[in-house]
């Protein structure tokens, strides 16, 4: 199996680049993000590379992290999830946004990916819910488990009414959960919404 190519650009496809490895082209399928950041022609690049063999082919998926090829492998546990539904969504939304969406139960942010329809971007979200944390970051877990109560309605009272404040000041769903998860480590489980949405603000706005 091949894991990662180290090599440079031959050339740039739709949905595809070729990376010469010392004399040997490999085609490697890759998501719209990643095909805009790994340059042109003649340049350097490294892909990692996720190999999927069937009966009828080989093909292999590059992405510019491995995170973006860990949720790559991730999606594809979802219920009608296949390869080219996993790569529409991680080449539309990088793993942080992914990560949120999933937290927050936003189907809509998924259903930005191409071909993402909302009954599909639904089951991504409720699938993944419970185990996207590990794929959330490092040191993001504390604010993915909180995110993950927002989007779910079990968060604490002050928690809900300092996310929907902020969202009604014109924040997104993911900034006003983000800062609400920091203002909260600051504050302590205690805190009530004013000082929530104070703290906050003070984080949205550094």
């Amino acid at each position: 199996m091949i894991g990662k190519l180290k090599g440079s650009i031959d050339e740039i496809g739709e949905d595809h680049v070729t990376v010469d490895v010392h004399g040997v082209g490999y085609v490697a399928y890759c998501g719209a993000r990643t095909l805009a950041a790994i340059g042109g022609a003649g340049e350097a690049v490294v892909l990692f590379i996720e190999t999927v063999v069937r009966e009828d082919m080989i093909r292999l998926y590059g992405f510019a992290t491995a995170a973006e090829r860990d949720w790559f492998r991730l999606l594809q546990t979802v219920q009608g999830v296949g390869a080219k539904v996993a790569l529409a969504v991680v080449g539309t939304l990088p793993p942080g946004d992914l990560a949120n969406a999933v937290a927050l139960q936003d189907k809509a942010m998924v259903a930005r990916a191409p071909g993402v329809g909302p009954k599909v971007a639904a089951r991504i979200v409720a699938e993944l819910k419970d185990r996207a944390p590990a794929f959330s970051g490092p040191g993001a877990e504390e604010s993915f488990g909180l995110k993950r109560d927002i989007g779910g309605g079990t968060a604490s009272a002050p928690v809900a009414d300092a996310v929907s404040a902020l969202t009604n000041l014109g924040y997104s769903r993911d900034q006003a959960a983000t800062a609400v998860a920091a203002a909260l480590k600051e504050a302590g489980e205690d805190a009530g919404s004013t000082a929530l949405i104070r703290l906050g603000l003070k984080a949205l706005s550094r």
